[in-house]
């Protein structure tokens, strides 16, 4: 059976790239936690100072997509050079952590802040509070560890239901993110800003 979980020198270097990202993080002065002062597991209001600070919240949906579509590509990847199985493919893990991480902290640069505030519905925007960034990690995590466990159609099913789940709910999902990011249009703008 072919695997892409990782051995233990894997495993290691996924925490130590997380714990990682975690510093940097600490070195660019977000905050440790939400400014607010409290820690709570889920907060659904996205229009809020408290979204992209606690544990989870709407958009961690994309960041469980985020570790299914790196499996999925992965698995193409390394299934196309035929190696797995103690191999290199067991690397896809600390590879997978490396780029979320690295989006983690691109997220969270002044560069990408503004960039949300002028082109997408996060108008307030003002970064993630280090403990929402470690958990989205952990989400993209939870994604991976999914889509090695659930049969390559269930995992595509699930990556769609949460896409319409959280469009249905809050007029945003991965697609509309990243659409909005890289190439803004006023009609879904407007279209957001409507719920």
């Amino acid at each position: 059976m072919t695997t892409l979980l990782p051995h233990r020198r894997a495993l290691a270097a996924t925490i130590l790239v997380w714990a990682y990202c975690g510093a940097i993080l600490f070195a660019m002065r977000r905050p440790p936690i939400c400014p607010c002062g409290t820690i709570s597991f889920w907060h659904g209001v996205v229009e809020s100072p408290e979204n992209s600070q606690q544990i989870a919240d709407w958009y961690s949906f994309s960041h469980v997509i985020h570790g299914l579509l790196f499996y999925a590509g992965a698995h193409l990847l390394w299934r196309r050079w035929r190696v797995f199985d103690g191999g290199p493919a067991r690397w896809a893990l600390p590879i997978a952590v490396a780029i979320e991480a690295s989006w983690e902290l691109l997220e969270n640069s002044p560069l990408i802040i503004d960039r949300y505030r002028a082109v997408t519905m996060s108008y307030g925007y003002s970064g993630d509070s280090i403990l929402n960034s470690m958990a989205d990690i952990g989400w993209m995590v939870l994604g991976f560890v999914l889509a090695s466990r659930l049969p390559a159609r269930a995992a595509v099913a699930l990556a769609l239901a949460f896409e319409l789940f959280t469009l249905a709910m809050i007029r945003d999902n991965l697609t509309l993110n990243v659409v909005m990011l890289v190439w803004p249009v006023d009609a879904i703008r407007q279209w957001q800003a409507m719920g």
